[in-house]
């Protein structure tokens, strides 16, 4: 079987980092593409020479010209400004559209069969320059934001109960930053709800900490912004496609009309399958939960309006 092609663009910590999970899972080969001339070859020789102490084969390159992308089955998008302290993700978009939208407009060219994970920040209005830029149906842009937030509740709770982060599932709803909305009663451990194991106020302080977890990561590095777990985060979401295992991952993907929200990117679960986004899951909410879920859909949508009013 012909392995599959892989293009990163962005070989920063996120970017890097997403091509060294995606070789140790042998998920296909991988292209790393970046503007400085030196760094994604670097980079990529380095991953190279790990190969035979790790036992992945992957052929891996590094490259500043997209026609090296040609024929890309992925293209994971990590490029772009990271936030810094004081920074919110909002606070990127005028820098990050016109970068996104340049890469879209040039992966697209040599591999319009690609399905796009975007990870650059702010990511549900950035999800949707990539679609607006490259007309794909919705099925073939998604933004990983759910996978990133929904991992750091699950880690949270395991912590809090000092139990395996395998036994703990979650999910994490809405737009990637603040206006998240983490789903106490869709988190579990063993199938156990969470609110049968810890009173209300320590699960409270729980989702409190998952909204605030990426600006708690800014502050503590202070010259960037977290990689290893984004970086996992985009991995599980590609191997869900390349292996083709119709897992069930929140994802921002466009909205038509599920859970009453349209022309917007906002996290929800999806399945993830060979075709991109092969189904959309609509859940039970509170009433305030689907008020927390109207209240982020709006804060994305302010987000897309200022990105239509750039274009203008």
């Amino acid at each position: 079987m012909d392995r599959k092609k892989i293009t990163i663009v962005g070989a920063g910590h996120v970017g890097a980092h997403a091509a060294l999970w995606a070789a140790t899972k042998e998920l296909g080969d991988i292209v790393l593409v970046d503007i400085v001339d030196g760094v994604p070859q670097g980079k990529a020789l380095d991953l190279m020479e790990a190969s035979p102490i790790e036992d992945f084969d992957a052929r891996i390159t590094g490259t500043t010209d997209y026609k090296d992308t040609e024929g890309s089955h992925l293209v994971i998008v990590t490029a772009g400004l990271p936030r810094k302290p004081g920074m919110s993700r909002s606070d990127l978009l005028a820098a990050n559209t016109p970068i996104v939208r340049s890469i879209v407009e040039q992966a697209i060219k040599y591999s319009p069969e690609a399905i796009f994970i975007i990870v650059t920040n702010p990511l549900d209005a950035m999800a949707y320059v990539a679609k607006e830029v490259s007309g794909l149906p919705r099925e073939r842009v998604i933004g990983m934001a759910g996978a990133l937030d929904s991992a750091r509740l699950r880690a949270f709770v395991a912590m809090e109960l000092n139990c395996s982060v395998e036994d703990v599932h979650a999910l994490v709803m809405g737009s990637h930053g603040d206006e998240m909305v983490p789903l106490a009663d869709y988190t579990t451990v063993a199938g156990i709800p969470v609110t049968q194991l810890l009173p209300k106020e320590r699960i409270d302080a729980i989702v409190e900490r998952t909204r605030k977890a990426g600006g708690e990561i800014v502050s503590l590095l202070k010259t960037g912004s977290a990689y290893y777990a984004p970086s996992a985060s985009v991995m599980e979401m590609a191997e869900a496609i390349i292996k083709d295992k119709k897992r069930i991952i929140p994802c921002s993907v466009y909205l038509q009309g599920e859970y009453g929200i349209e022309g917007i990117f906002l996290g929800v679960p999806v399945k993830l399958g060979k075709n991109g986004v092969e189904g959309i899951i609509e859940v039970r909410l509170t009433e305030e939960e689907r008020k927390a879920l109207n209240r982020s859909a709006e804060s994305v949508r302010s987000l897309i309006e200022e990105v239509r009013l750039g274009e203008g």
